[in-house]
């Protein structure tokens, strides 16, 4: 197998991988007749896997030096909390100037 074709089977593991978590949070959202506070349970336990996912398959946090790796995990967690922290002050900011 060619280097291009390993790559391109491992996106589309990735890929389908990502679809499935994704598929199985809505269902559990939308169909899964449990408590809510199991239901955010599980909802972070598929949150944790497909940020495992999509680091190891399309990040490639496996790869590289040490160093490199440190560099991106650390670059990727800053942006991710400044998307969440900042969507949370928007939210707060529009419920109370409504």
């Amino acid at each position: 197998m060619s280097q291009h074709q390993a790559t391109v089977k491992h996106h589309i593991v990735g890929f389908i991988l990502s679809l499935l978590l994704t598929f199985a949070a809505l269902f559990v959202v939308l169909k899964a007749p449990l408590a809510v506070s199991i239901k955010l349970t599980v909802i972070v336990v598929l949150a944790i896997l497909q940020m495992a996912v999509q680091l190891v398959y399309f990040m490639h946090v496996t790869e590289g030096s040490k160093l490199y790796q440190v560099i991106s995990l650390g670059y990727g967690i800053f942006v991710a909390v400044c998307v969440v922290a900042g969507s949370i002050w928007i939210m707060l900011y529009n419920t109370m100037h409504l």
